[in-house]
């Protein structure tokens, strides 16, 4: 039993169990009418786009243009022509992304790097939506099943490639996506949303009104989806049905702005068969997850007479996961926001705020795998402040930081300095440089293999948190008319990062944190509108990734992890309106090869077609992986091969 060989077995089950966590038990683990084309896009690509107001940057709104980050803004009117039917699909759009689809339901997302940072799913990627964080304290990522919205209702998706840990908090580490739905006020009237395709069909609507000063809207929304194929032609398990409800209210009275929204999920997953099912006998026959979850957001803001303003967040989370056979996790979450912007000060312009989160998690264990203790309370308390200093009319300068502390490994500080010059009102240079980290999670620290001794693996306190340097340097402008263009270089110094050793003795696994590295890339992207009727855009990535043990590691696995990134990405967008009742856009994406497990690198086209068949009645065709079928992730033997699909959609408002 402590033959080194044996121990190829549960690192084997390991992994499955993170790609479970960490991946949603994937393989590897607007108003009253609808908005009309634009017949001229050159104001909205150009001009107004630069004036877009952002604030995940530094928490208050500022021009996008002005903004000191590689932030990429997808719209309402971008997810619409694309014809996103999930979260995951809308955030394709954004160029410095990595979006590599498991299942019909599991997605490993990810900015920079590191997309199998956890054996199989990113966890340095913080996501909110609405200021409701969704980050997973079980493993420290997101389960992106449970992550839907009307994207009929979405506002803009801010997409951040970098640190956001000063203004954030500890897991932003590679980037940060904010999704800000619409304000109830501009959700009027009645919405009705069919759609269908070969791989399955959506169904959604929503009804919004007002009374007195208060506006509202209710939702809901059911999709299926059937399962798919291997490249073999085998059968994968992973159809995936979902239903969700919710609602919110806006309103507002004198100085003060107030909203509550609210929504509750409950979903039904097949589970595909992992790569190792079985340890020490224990019987590991796969049901259905079942999912189920509850969320409730409250914020106030309050302008004050001199130009500041104090801002109030409260939320409450409930979720269920029940993955058969291997654990099922109830987790409660309460989180408390509170924000000082102070009026402009001379040179100053301040903003600071605190958090307090605490949860409370359950987990139930079974004979394949126990998180000990089995019930668990965790706090999370932080202070952040920045201070945007004008040293002269065209440069900018920004210091932050944020203490954040975390029962793992206490105190953690998390600093970054800015500089933006606005060489003239067209281009801006900006550089950075920050410290970010993140926090050891329940799977770190309290997992054991078996669910009973003898263990395999375990958890255990000496795991630290993961240290990124980042050092940046941008661009933002519009070298000519009607070009609009941005490009990022980053340098990340990673510390500390996880390891799986095998102890001395040859009997059991634990997580360590004996790996750095090195990351180095470009972003770039832009935009160009040919005439008054067509605008092309497009993104290009480049990355270079180098993981190596620290004295004392024998994880020879661990290295590897840098070959599930891709070493470059590319994507063309091309839309023409034909007139304002029809419009096309065609999509061509390309990924490079991954290397641990081998991906073959792969090309998409993706189309759709909106015809306006009334003012208030929309058809469109989408057609996706219109040039063959590929996979984009996980080992050849479990790896989804996605196929050509296409589908319609119907629109209705009233």
């Amino acid at each position: 039993m402590h033959h080194p060989l044996f121990l190829l077995r549960p690192r084997a089950l390991a992994v499955w169990v993170a790609m479970t966590l960490g991946a949603t038990s994937a393989q590897a683990v607007a108003s009253q009418a609808l908005p009309a084309p634009q017949a001229d896009f050159a104001d909205l690509s150009i001009e107004e786009l630069a004036n877009i107001q952002v604030t995940s940057v530094s928490r208050k709104p500022e021009r996008l243009q002005d903004a000191p980050a590689a932030v990429f803004v997808i719209t309402t009117e971008d997810i619409r022509r694309a014809g996103a039917r999930s979260l995951p699909e809308a955030l394709r759009l954004a160029p410095n992304l990595q979006v590599a689809q498991i299942s019909s339901y599991g997605y490993a997302i990810s900015a920079r790097g590191l997309n199998g940072s956890n054996n199989s799913a990113p966890n340095k990627l913080l996501v909110m939506i609405d200021g409701r964080s969704v980050y997973a304290p079980l493993f420290s990522g997101v389960f992106w099943d449970m992550q839907d919205v009307m994207l009929e209702d979405v506002e803009r998706i801010e997409v951040i490639s970098g640190p956001g840990g000063t203004m954030w908090g500890v897991n932003a580490v590679n980037g940060v996506i904010n999704i800000t739905t619409r304000s109830a006020r501009e959700t009027q009237g009645s919405l009705a949303v069919l759609g269908a395709g070969s791989d399955g069909a959506d169904l959604a609507f929503r009804q919004g009104g007002r009374s007195a000063d208060a506006s509202w809207r209710v939702y809901g929304k059911a999709l299926h989806r059937s399962a798919g194929d291997l490249a073999g032609g085998a059968r994968v398990n992973d159809a995936w049905r979902q239903a969700q409800v919710g609602f919110r209210s806006d309103w507002e009275r004198g100085a003060d702005t107030f909203s509550v929204n609210g929504n509750v999920v409950r979903g039904a997953l097949e589970q595909p068969e992992p790569g190792a099912i079985a340890v020490s006998g224990a019987d590991l026959r796969l049901g259905d997850i079942r999912t189920e979850g509850a969320n409730l957001t409250g914020r106030w803001q309050h302008a004050l007479a001199d130009g500041g303003s104090l801002g109030m967040q409260a939320y409450l989370d409930r979720t269920r996961r029940e993955v058969p056979p291997t654990f099922t996790e109830s987790l409660s979450i309460a989180d408390v926001q509170f924000q000082h912007t102070l009026p402009v000060y001379g040179a100053h312009s301040l903003v600071w705020g605190a958090n307090y989160r605490h949860s409370w998690d359950r987990v139930t264990n079974s004979e394949a795998i126990a998180f000990l203790p089995a019930r668990d309370q965790q706090t999370w308390a932080s202070l952040f402040a920045q201070d945007e200093i004008a040293l002269r009319p065209d440069l900018n300068l920004t210091l932050g930081a944020r203490i954040e502390r975390n029962d793992y490994t206490g105190n953690e500080f998390l600093p970054t300095a800015r500089l933006s010059w606005r060489m003239d009102p067209h281009h801006t240079l900006w550089t950075a440089v920050s410290r970010t980290v993140r926090a050891p999670t329940r799977l770190d620290v309290d997992a054991y293999i078996p669910g009973r001794p003898p263990y395999l693996l375990q958890g255990g306190r000496q795991v630290r948190s993961e240290v990124a340097q980042v050092f940046e340097l941008g661009y933002r402008g519009q070298p000519l008319p009607g070009l609009s263009y941005s490009a990022t270089l980053f340098h990340n110094d990673y510390d500390h990062l996880r390891t799986q050793e095998i102890d001395p003795t040859y009997t059991f696994l634990s997580f360590g944190s004996l790996m750095e590295g090195r990351a180095t890339g470009i972003e770039m992207w832009g935009s160009y509108q040919l005439s008054r009727a067509w605008r092309l855009s497009g993104g290009f990535t480049a990355l270079h990734e180098r993981l190596r043990l620290k004295a004392g590691s024998n994880d020879a696995a661990g290295p590897g992890t840098a070959g599930k990134d891709p070493e470059h990405t590319l994507q063309l967008r091309s839309n023409y309106a034909f007139d304002e009742r029809r419009e096309l856009e065609v999509a061509l994406r390309k990924v490079a090869a991954l290397e641990n497990p081998g991906v073959p690198g792969y090309w998409t086209v993706d189309a759709r077609f909106g015809w306006r068949l009334r003012p208030n009645l929309e058809l469109s065709v989408v057609g996706q992986n219109l040039n063959g079928s590929h996979g984009e992730y996980g080992p050849v033997a479990t790896r989804l091969e996605l196929e050509r699909r296409v589908g319609v959609k119907l629109v209705w408002t009233r």
